[in-house]
């Protein structure tokens, strides 16, 4: 069966841009359900990469398609664990995910992983082959504050995600609050758009503001190189 991909565009904007951009789409746009009193949430999730980092450089050099592995919690709750498959693919983008007990979060966070046995979901099954013959193991957290809107034709998702930081502490995973570094110049944050097959002439327009560039950009890449001074090919 053919994967259903999404569009996904990324641009790097200032807080005045944000301000300017968020004025614009509120007549049109709903806040998601899942944000907070303050209109946004926490999104914390930590990156797995084989021992050859792979991952990281198929980033680097623009590799089509690729695929990574996450898993996500969101305001550092535990009640709800997400792990994720993000295929990206001539600039579009498909995901995959299944849900995790602690106790399976914390057997790959600690380099145990899973057996192969079980009626597990097909990405789950996908991870722990990975886990476990070509050494996937937990490279960096990355975390950011999100504040969601929604448009229901076309599926549309305009994201603001603030603040975005790293932490090398993979173990910490679940602790309320982790030592992070940021990674982007101060007072620039990252918008996102995503949409399924189109998006509407009224979002289009209202997202049209002097300077936006779209970008290629990727949280995890970003957060290693500036977590770890970056990563070398073949360990040298």
């Amino acid at each position: 069966m053919a994967l259903e991909y999404r569009n996904e565009l990324k641009y790097v904007v200032s807080a005045q841009q944000i301000a300017v951009l968020k004025n614009r789409i509120r007549p049109l746009m709903a806040l998601d359900a899942h944000a907070g009193e303050n209109g946004k949430y926490t999104v914390r999730s930590v990156y797995f990469d084989d021992y050859k980092d792979t991952c990281y450089f198929e980033n680097e050099d623009g590799t089509s398609p690729r695929e990574k592995f996450r898993i996500r919690i969101y305001n550092a709750d535990e009640r709800e664990i997400h792990l994720e498959l993000k295929r990206k693919e001539r600039g579009k983008t498909h995901k995959d995910s299944c849900s995790l007990t602690v106790a399976q979060c914390q057997a790959f966070l600690e380099g145990k992983g899973m057996a192969c046995m079980g009626p597990y979901p097909p990405v789950l099954q996908k991870f722990i082959l990975k886990y476990q013959s070509e050494l996937y193991r937990p490279k960096v957290i990355v975390e950011y504050d999100r504040e969601p809107y929604i448009y229901k034709a076309g599926n549309v998702r305009v994201t603001f995600d603030t603040g975005i930081r790293s932490s090398g502490h993979v173990g910490a995973f679940f602790k309320k609050d982790i030592f992070t570094r940021p990674v982007m110049p101060i007072g620039y944050h990252l918008m996102e758009v995503k949409y399924d097959g189109f998006l509407p002439d009224a979002i289009y327009s209202s997202l049209q503001n002097g300077g936006l560039t779209q970008e290629t950009f990727s949280k995890y890449y970003l957060c290693r190189r500036y977590n770890t001074g970056g990563v070398r090919k073949n360990g040298f």
